[in-house]
């Protein structure tokens, strides 16, 4: 990648409160509740980051998840990519996450990966929009994908390899 993700002057939110949603920084602090999102959602969390990707596993533990959070928090304050867990407006249940990492393709300024857990998945859509509707607001990107979901994982694979050399 040539070009920097995100600019230097720019500071990323470290959470967002919408009508439905607070977003906070996913780290080890919220270990045990993304981890009970995740595990009971397992079966429609398979293939959210590529059809490629067997996460989560059925055996993951939470040790291992939480050594996961720590990658996310690294990548947070160096600036690399951005992860975010989904609480409801209590703050009393972690209802899922949203990533946003650098595009693979140039033609894209990121790409943007979320769910929401199996027992809310009501609020799907209301979480894409409002995502989109921040990173529109919030954030300094003008093109933003969102594999599998705005593009297929057919079509984002072919785009990814035109620019793979």
């Amino acid at each position: 990648m040539n070009k920097c993700f995100i600019p230097e002057s720019f500071e990323p939110p470290v959470s967002h409160v919408t009508e439905h949603f607070h977003f906070r920084v996913l780290d080890t602090r919220v270990a045990e509740p993304d981890y009970e999102a995740v595990m009971s959602s397992q079966q429609s969390l398979q293939g959210i980051f590529g059809p490629e990707f067997d996460w989560p596993r059925a055996d993951m533990t939470l040790e291992e998840s939480t050594r996961s959070l720590k990658v996310h928090r690294h990548e947070f304050d160096s600036r690399a990519a951005f992860a975010y867990s989904i609480f409801d407006c209590m703050l009393s249940r972690c209802l899922g996450s949203v990533y946003i990492d650098p595009s693979r393709s140039p033609r894209y300024d990121c790409e943007v990966y979320l769910w929401i857990r199996a027992d809310s998945q009501e609020l799907d859509e209301v979480l894409y929009l409002s995502v989109q509707s921040w990173l529109q607001a919030s954030w300094p990107f003008n093109n933003v994908v969102f594999p599998g979901r705005t593009m297929s994982w057919q079509d984002w694979a072919l785009e990814i390899r035109k620019h793979d050399s």
